[in-house]
């Protein structure tokens, strides 16, 4: 489905987070779609089946997607406008927050720049 970067500074929890929410977002997952199961994805993404299971915990209490007891976890209806939003929301917080801390807008660019190669290459 995806891979993470173990080396990574972002917690697993989270990449695994945003790497569902970009799915959704980009269309690769839609409404009413099933995830894999919390063993299958820690397994095949090499992570603790805990770690994944934080992350569908997390994705479930912002709406992103729902549990049917004894089936699995699906995603939910989306207003993709309002989802967008708070996407954008997300980052631009995150921007201020490095802007904050002194990080150059270019540094930034370079940043999103190298993201956008690396997500170009898994999809």
């Amino acid at each position: 489905m995806f891979s993470i970067d173990l080396t990574s500074r972002i917690p697993i929890y989270e990449q695994i987070y945003q790497k569902i929410v970009g799915l959704i977002l980009n269309g690769t997952l839609a409404e009413n779609d099933q995830l894999p199961s919390v063993r299958s994805l820690a397994k095949s993404t090499g992570v603790n089946p805990n770690t994944v299971a934080k992350a569908y915990q997390e994705l479930e209490r912002n709406g992103v997607i729902y549990s049917v007891p004894g089936r699995g976890s699906f995603v939910s209806a989306q207003n993709h406008d309002e989802f967008r939003k708070k996407v954008l929301e997300d980052f631009d917080a995150a921007v201020n927050e490095a802007f904050d801390k002194g990080i150059p807008p270019d540094d930034l660019k370079v940043r999103i720049d190298s993201l956008n190669l690396l997500f170009r290459k898994e999809h």
